[in-house]
């Protein structure tokens, strides 16, 4: 029973982490990378759809990203979704065919606003596993009756270390992420 309190603790610290990680990739770094665009929703026949499920997308400059929709209808619609979409700020045209969407140069006080916005995202997600955490703890400390005290006392332990292993791997990703975006 310990075990699969453990296990489901662990799975869920795992995917709070893989979430974080999600979330920084979707602050841009000065480059056009087309993971910054997959999750703006377009309004695709009155129904909110990621871009990336609407166009293609590759990147042939630096600060460029080129998308080409599957369905030309849809180009107005997405090339408003892009110039609309907060935290960006690209420059959109289209040619009829294809959007070019063109990412301005990142200047020194937006790169520590962007590191603000990254370190709020952060902090999200460990509270988030600190709720995961409690919630295994309660989870533990009803078992006690049924398993006994030493055993839940190691479950505990057990789960401050996994607790302990999932905020670190947050806060290096949240590293790596800081370090990318002050880069110039």
């Amino acid at each position: 029973m310990i075990f699969d309190v453990l296990a489901e603790a662990k799975d869920k610290m795992h995917k709070s982490v893989e979430a974080a990680k999600d979330d920084f990739s979707n602050v841009r770094t000065g480059r056009a990378n087309p993971a910054l665009f997959q999750k703006i929703l377009v309004d695709y026949y009155g129904t909110p759809t990621p871009l990336g499920q609407l166009a293609g997308m590759n990147n042939p400059e630096a600060r460029t990203l080129v998308i080409t929709p599957y369905d030309k209808g849809a180009l107005k619609e997405i090339e408003r979704a892009i110039a609309t979409a907060p935290n960006l700020g690209a420059n959109v045209g289209n040619d009829g065919t294809i959007i070019r969407a063109t990412l301005p140069e990142l200047t020194e006080e937006r790169r520590r606003e962007f590191v603000k916005i990254v370190r709020a995202k952060g902090e999200d997600s460990k509270v988030s596993i600190r709720n995961i955490r409690r919630k295994a703890k309660d989870d533990l400390d009803a078992l006690k009756s049924e398993v006994g005290d030493d055993e839940v006392a190691r479950g505990e332990k057990e789960l401050e270390s996994v607790t302990k292993t999932h905020i670190d791997a947050i806060e290096d990703a949240l590293k790596k992420k800081e370090a990318e975006l002050l880069e110039v």
